[in-house]
């Protein structure tokens, strides 16, 4: 289900929660992240991050690893699009304070 609205932090600087781990980024829990909005609205496709993963999207092949190695991430389309520093990141609301 895409979201037809922006999330309420779209837009603004939030914190990554300090236990949210990245394969890719060694400090990446307590990081700042720019939240660009809900994944969907962000890569203007009104697919899951799950079905372009498995179309070889690479920042859903990333957040799938990501999901896969941690099961307290849940396995649904509530995923942000943002970034720390220069480099895009998707994120599940629940990994920010």
């Amino acid at each position: 289900m895409a979201h037809a609205e922006s999330h309420p932090k779209a837009g603004r600087v939030v914190k990554i929660k300090q236990n949210v781990t990245h394969p890719q980024v060694s400090d990446f829990g307590g990081s700042e992240y720019r939240v660009e909005d809900w994944w969907d609205r962000v890569a203007g496709e009104q697919k899951s991050w799950i079905t372009l993963a498995e179309q070889g999207h690479p920042a859903a092949i990333i957040y799938g690893i990501r999901v896969a190695a941690n099961s307290d991430i849940p396995e649904d389309n509530e995923v942000l699009y943002g970034k720390v520093g220069a480099f895009g990141h998707m994120v599940h609301v629940t990994e920010i304070e």
